[in-house]
């Protein structure tokens, strides 16, 4: 019944799962066919892993992006499950269930959504693979670019111990850089933009940026062409000052959180309540869908039925 009032459904099963339940895409398509249905998964619906259980860690090092990530004497650092889980994951799941909604606004025709981690991270790493095809980046990590290699963009420890991250790999930003933090390039080093000479440069700016405190740089580099900003940890960042005035943080119920993104223009969007508890709404939602109270009451599980009756 849910179905066929549906626009799109998601499920997050290994793949098969849903069949068996008698809610797969063959079963939901042929109560709406206009039913947008998306499935989640680390591997995707084909191939030799679908089966193969696994987390956002063990999806990652299939797509070349966790081995690059890190310092190249050391292992690969996870990247929180920011590139995986969220951004390879969920983000294009999104992006794949109104893309499909809205075709289906337009022909009448829904139709599955496959959103594998494991493709999404690829795709985030098509910057990557298009320079590693067009001979412009090394698979050593930390030896490129952007991945930590070039000393111009990079992390760096100052004198107490906290971090600020430079970006100067344009000449402009780096001879700023240079004037006012009253310093000279050591030319002895040969030429900072060789690939090979970096290593060392990444050694003396280290020296550099380790002569002072992250705030003293922070207040000498307040400029709009000073590419160094302080790395902030999760209880530093929702006191930033950008940050709080653009209101990225909101705090509802004593729980802070990131605010909504893209923010519009004309529909502006807003968090007005925390995460409900599980079952919580559960009766408002059913019966909108058309359910009875005594329907709610056969199929609602235990937390749900409490939680409906509560409401009542």
């Amino acid at each position: 019944d849910l179905v066929e009032k549906a626009d799109g459904l998601i499920e997050g099963f290994r793949p098969g799962v849903a069949e068996r339940l008698g809610l797969g895409p063959d079963e939901c398509l042929d109560r709406n066919p206009k039913l947008v249905y998306g499935r989640m998964s680390g591997y995707g619906q084909t191939g030799p892993l679908a089966q193969r259980a696994g987390f956002d860690l063990n999806f990652l090092s299939l797509t070349g992006a966790l081995w690059a990530i890190g310092e190249a004497d050391r292992p690969p650092v996870p990247p929180l499950i920011l590139a995986g889980d969220f951004g390879g994951g969920g983000a294009f799941l999104a992006l794949g269930m109104v893309s499909a909604m809205w075709e289906a606004s337009r022909s009448g025709q829904g139709q599955v959504v496959d959103a594998a981690i494991v493709d999404g991270a690829l795709n985030l790493m098509a910057y990557t693979y298009g320079n590693l095809e067009g001979g412009t980046w090394n698979p050593e990590r930390q030896s490129n670019l952007i991945d930590g290699g070039d000393w111009r963009y990079c992390v760096y420890t100052c004198s107490d111990g906290r971090f600020v991250s430079l970006a100067v790999i344009h000449p402009k930003f780096l001879d700023n850089f240079l004037g006012k933090a009253e310093v000279q390039l050591p030319v002895e080093l040969g030429d900072p933009a060789d690939v090979g000479n970096w290593p060392a440069y990444r050694q003396w700016m280290a020296q550099v940026i380790a002569a002072r405190t992250r705030n003293e740089w922070v207040e000498l580099f307040d400029a709009d062409d000073d590419c160094v900003q302080p790395v902030l940890d999760l209880v530093e960042a929702p006191n930033h000052p950008h940050l709080q005035a653009r209101e990225s943080f909101t705090e509802i119920g004593g729980t802070t959180q990131p605010s909504p993104a893209p923010r519009f223009s004309r529909t502006p969007s807003e968090i007005t309540r925390l995460s409900p508890s599980p079952g919580e709404g559960a009766g408002d939602v059913l019966r909108d869908w058309g359910f009875s109270d005594a329907d709610i009451a056969r199929i609602a599980t235990p937390v749900t039925a409490t939680r409906a009756t509560e409401e009542d």
